[in-house]
């Protein structure tokens, strides 16, 4: 029985496809157009990378959008798109979580999610999260250093109703003391597993030893700190950065902007309160100049490796050609990976990066991840090619490679219009020109070998260098020591 009903089966699959899947190829082979019937066939002959040739890069294309103030000094951007039935949204302010207090470190984080999930005094957070849910959107709410933002994304046909939603999480939140232990029990449990990651490590501790470990950009959240944090903490910071003066709200999507513009002169044009003082930020200096420093893992048998110092911001003019530098030090094919990585063969990973910040200085920052008897001389090559293109002109050849790749990964940062949307809000939210974009583009179009050359001996400066190692003493040999005095880093939690 079981041969015969095979061969029934096989029988079907013939009938099927001589009776519905061959007409159904040759339907579509008859109507393809002629033109593409007529294509030459590809040529048999590989071309070397090199031959290739491709047309110049498009030229970036700012889509047509609206920007206007309301009286209470709100910035709105709106841009149209008719491609899906769908608006997204963003309130970006001023603040952040780099001017939390010490004692209170963590403040920030815990406030930008709890005006979401705190609920709004019209919708608990579960009336709100099941609305959401029933609607397929989104309403979203957090800090970073320097911004405390508010987001919605859903259907058109919603857009009244998830827009009003929206105006009550800015305007009206609840901040649910429930929520906020939920949410202080969360971050108790990220303490917790903190030095689980030896990436996470390294990062951390790096940047401590760069900033000062009582730097805002470099501050970590104890169990201590977040004791000392309550409801009247969080309201305090709610009414100091979530106010419409200086701030600016975008949207994007399937809209007519007339339309949309009267529903938020409706839910945010009587917004009005009274933005307090914003204190001063921070200064940054580089605290740690120079020096090796290791944190004892014993339990791993590779080592993760971090070398850097204090950097600067994009708004620079130099950073185009810093930029250029990058893609000859870092990624694929690049110097890093052909020497360190594929040559010598000490690193799994390796990389440096110039990585400027937006309104305070970012780091210069090399490294990788390497076995642990390797550590010692993945150091040694790394700091080599910092070196070596501090001391001597790069090629053209890398130059136009280089060059090549800053413009590609630019470009399609621009791929689509809410991109560019988003950078054009993000720029006038830093305060930079107008024609920032452009200005960076021909800056980069326009670097020479003698620029890069340039910049690396200004900027790269390796007796600033700190190398930090997280790894097995055990297994590191040669020694840490070889590289000069070495200091152990304690990383132990602070219990409550």
């Amino acid at each position: 029985m079981a041969t015969e009903g095979s061969s029934n089966r096989i029988k079907i699959l013939v009938v099927a496809f001589c009776f519905i899947v061959l007409p159904l190829v040759l339907l579509l082979l008859a109507i393809q157009p002629a033109h593409a019937r007529d294509l030459p066939a590809p040529s048999s002959e590989a071309k070397f990378y090199r031959d290739l040739q491709f047309p110049p890069l498009a030229e970036v294309k700012v889509p047509k959008y609206d920007r206007f103030v309301l009286p209470n000094g709100l910035i709105v951007y709106l841009m149209e798109d008719r491609d899906l039935p769908l608006i997204s949204g963003t309130l970006l302010m001023h603040g952040g979580d780099r001017y939390d207090k010490p004692s209170q470190t963590g403040l920030g984080s815990l406030a930008g999610d709890l005006l979401r999930a705190g609920g709004t005094k019209l919708h608990t957070a579960d009336q709100l999260n099941g609305i959401l849910e029933q609607k397929a959107a989104m309403i979203e709410s957090g800090v970073d250093s320097n911004s405390v933002s508010v987001s919605f994304r859903g259907l058109r046909f919603d857009f009244p109703e998830l827009f009003s939603l929206f105006a009550e999480v800015v305007q009206k939140p609840a901040f649910d003391p429930n929520q906020l232990e939920l949410l202080k029990l969360q971050s108790r449990g990220g303490i917790e597993r903190r030095n689980d990651d030896p990436g996470s490590i390294a990062s951390r501790e790096l940047n401590k030893l760069i900033y000062g470990a009582t730097s805002p950009y470099a501050s970590q959240i104890e169990y201590k700190t977040i004791a000392a944090i309550d409801r009247p903490s969080i309201e305090a910071f709610y009414r100091r950065w979530v106010v419409p003066k200086g701030n600016i709200l975008g949207i994007y999507g399937d809209f007519d902007a007339t339309q949309v513009r009267t529903e938020i002169e409706a839910k945010f044009g009587q917004w009005s309160p009274t933005a307090e003082p914003a204190p001063a930020v921070a200064e940054v200096k580089q605290q740690q100049i120079g020096g090796v420093f290791f944190v004892d893992q014993p339990q791993l048998n590779q080592s993760q490796v971090q070398i850097g110092h204090l950097g600067g911001k994009s708004d620079s003019p130099d950073y185009p050609a810093l930029s250029v530098m990058d893609e000859v030090l870092n990624g694929f094919g690049a110097r890093l990976f052909n020497e360190v990585r594929s040559r010598q063969g000490l690193a799994y990973s390796v990389y440096a990066s110039w990585s400027p910040g937006e309104d305070y200085p970012g780091m210069f920052l090399a490294g990788g991840e390497t076995r642990s008897a390797a550590t010692v001389p993945l150091i040694r090559s790394v700091r080599r090619e910092i070196d070596r293109i501090r001391q001597e002109p790069i090629s053209e050849v890398e130059l136009t490679a280089a060059k090549d790749t800053v413009l590609n990964a630019f470009v399609f940062q621009f791929q689509s219009p809410v991109q560019t949307l988003s950078r054009l809000i993000q720029y006038e939210f830093l305060g930079y020109p107008a024609d920032f974009l452009q200005r960076y583009r021909a800056r980069v179009e326009a670097t020479t070998v003698a620029d890069v050359l340039r910049v690396a001996q200004t900027y790269l400066q390796p007796d600033r260098l700190v190398t930090l190692v997280v790894g097995n003493r055990s297994q590191i040999k040669p020694g840490l020591a070889e590289l000069g005095r070495v200091k152990t880093l304690d990383i132990m939690i602070p219990q409550p």
